[in-house]
């Protein structure tokens, strides 16, 4: 991580010490759905399913030394 304080520029490995991120949640929602399948020679056998992750969108509205 690194944070820019004007002319000060402090580089962490790989995390700054004390440093401070706010950020606002701007939304909820679900990712789109990936389908899979499942599929066996000779046998008949297919089954379709999917899957659709939870998101959750941030703004980052400031990052700060502490």
């Amino acid at each position: 991580m690194m944070v820019l304080d004007g002319p000060n520029v402090t580089v962490g490995t790989p995390l700054v010490e004390g440093a401070k991120v706010r950020a606002r949640i701007t939304q909820h929602g679900r990712a789109p759905k990936l389908v899979f399948m499942k599929y066996k020679n000779k046998v008949r056998y297919r089954r379709k399913f999917g899957h659709r992750q939870p998101v959750t969108r941030l703004v980052v509205e400031s990052i700060t030394k502490g």
